[in-house]
Order: structure tokens, then C-alpha cells, then sequence
């Protein structure tokens, strides 16, 4: 099993069929199948199932493209790693960044990489807080940008200032003072989480006697926002997320309560060196301010 069938084998399960698959990886048909025969036979089971209109990955081809697909971006990392160490400020960047960040990269001074390096590209691969560091361990993105709590071991970290909840409620739902509110308005509201947020959300609600209204829990915190606009409940996201996300006509208010203020960071691995470029986009990144 070698780099060049995994590229194909990666090919056909993306495009489901041999044909397409040859036609993306600019090359003729036979040798594609032949490629894909070999990868078959040296694994002793089979991958695909050729059908009359598309082939169709095994329950063996389904496990193979979930690894091949993180054995050729490491492969790839890895080859942009080592160039860059060479080369200096050239090539490209590879950031991971979590949904709830998404109001702080790219930063203002990120434009500086830009301006002063034009050669230079930046590759954004976004994901929850967990994924984000999966990637990073994987060597697959460079530096992350993520939001406290996580699992710190292992890491470099530059982190930010806290910053605060901040309610987005729709106007038939407001409640609390004209700029906040507090655990006890929300408890009679409904909310909308983010997945991430409802373990501390609920612990919050818990140490003062109440318990949240739980309307919907999401996997992206801006997907809650859009629930709000509609009317549907209170969304609760961090305050920098504001200002590239649409609210609408809602209430925007801070969330009285220190328990849930988070912390964004910038991270990277602290068993790994640093390319020139990776090193001054965490300098540029600073403290996500």
C-alpha cells in the first residue's frame, strides 16, 4: 500500500465512480482499476462495489477512506512543514479554528502576513475546540485557535483576555436589565446552546437552584443565533462572535454570571518546531484582541 493508491482510492470514494475519478485525477481508466485491484488484493478484502451507475465503498473501503484521508493530509503537512523550515516566509499556513472564534481570526493584524508576504497562503480548517487539537496533534493544521475549556497538555499556549456570554434575544423573549441579565431572567426562557456550552451552562443554572429551558443544542453556536432571529429561543454565544454574526433586530445583552466567561487561545504543539511562517502568524495572532 503506497501514496499513489490511497490518492486514487480516495478519488473514486469521493467522486463514486471510476470513470469521474480517472477524469479528477487526469488519468485513463485502466489504470486506475488496476491500481485499485493491487490495493485490493494486498488487503485481501474488498473496497468498492462497482455498480451500473456509481461504485459503492465496503464496510473495509469506509474504515480505509477515514485513514487515508488523515494519512494524506499528514503527508501533506508534512511536506509543507519541512519546505517551509527551508524557505522562510513562503508557502502556506495551516490554521485550525474553532466555530466559536470565527469573531476573532482572521484578525486585523493577520493582514500584515498578507500585505508584507503576498506569497504567502493561509489554509483554514474549521471544527470544534476537539477537533481543532485532533488536528493538531495530527500534525495536519499548524496552530489552532480555540476556546477555553481544553485539555492543555502537550500545547503552547498564548491565551486572551475572558470575555463574556452574551444573550441574543428575540424581542416576544427579552428579559433582564437594558444591557444584561442574569441566571435567573434566562430561567424563564428558552435557550438555544451550542453542544459544547451546555455542560457548563447547566452546572451554572445548577449551583444557583435553577435549571435552564433547554430548547435546542447545536454544534455551531452561530447555528443558535439564526434560532434566536427566528423567535425560537434565547442563544447564548461569546461577545466577539457579535460583530461578524447577522442577530438581526434581537437584544444583545452580556450574561451576568463570571462562571461562564471563556478564555480564546492560541495554541500550537510544544514538541514541535515552528516554521518561520507559523511562528510569526502566532506572533500576529497575539492575544486575539
Amino acid at each position: 500500500m503506497n501514496l499513489k493508491q490511497l490518492e486514487y482510492f480516495v478519488a473514486i470514494a469521493e467522486e463514486r465512480q471510476i470513470t469521474a475519478a480517472a477524469r479528477r485525477l487526469n488519468i485513463s481508466q485502466p489504470p486506475l482499476s488496476y491500481e485499485l485491484r493491487q490495493l485490493e488484493s494486498e488487503l485481501g478484502v474488498t473496497l468498492v462495489v462497482r455498480g451500473p451507475r456509481q461504485a459503492r465503498l465496503t464496510e473495509a473501503g469506509q474504515l480505509l477512506y477515514q485513514r487515508a484521508t488523515k494519512i494524506l493530509a499528514m503527508t501533506a503537512a508534512a511536506r509543507r512543514e519541512v519546505e517551509s523550515v527551508g524557505s522562510g516566509m513562503t508557502g502556506a499556513l495551516s490554521l485550525g479554528v474553532c466555530p466559536d472564534c470565527a469573531g476573532l481570526v482572521p484578525a486585523a493584524r493577520l493582514r500584515e502576513l498578507r500585505d508584507r508576504f503576498p506569497e504567502v497562503s493561509v489554509e483554514v480548517s474549521e471544527g470544534s475546540t476537539s477537533e481543532v487539537l485532533e488536528l493538531l496533534e495530527g500534525g495536519i493544521v499548524d496552530v489552532g485557535v480555540v476556546r477555553t475549556p481544553f485539555k492543555s497538555e502537550g500545547l503552547r499556549c498564548r491565551f486572551a483576555a475572558a470575555e463574556p456570554l452574551v444573550a441574543v434575544m428575540p424581542t416576544d423573549l427579552e428579559v433582564g436589565s437594558d444591557l444584561s441579565c442574569t441566571l435567573e431572567d434566562l430561567a424563564s426562557v428558552p435557550l438555544a446552546l451550542a453542544r459544547r456550552q451546555e455542560p457548563a451552562v447547566s452546572s451554572a443554572f445548577a449551583e444557583k437552584g435553577l435549571s435552564p429551558q433547554v430548547a435546542c443544542v447545536m454544534d455551531d453556536v452561530r447555528t443558535c443565533v439564526l434560532w434566536a432571529r427566528e423567535g425560537m429561543a434565547v442563544a447564548l454565544a461569546p461577545r466577539s462572535l457579535i460583530r461578524v454574526t447577522d442577530t438581526g433586530d434581537q437584544f444583545i445583552k452580556v450574561v451576568d454570571c463570571r462562571g461562564l466567561d471563556s478564555r480564546p487561545a492560541v495554541v500550537w504543539r510544544a514538541d514541535r518546531l515552528l516554521s518561520p511562517l507559523a511562528e510569526r502568524a502566532v506572533a500576529l495572532l497575539g492575544e486575539l484582541s
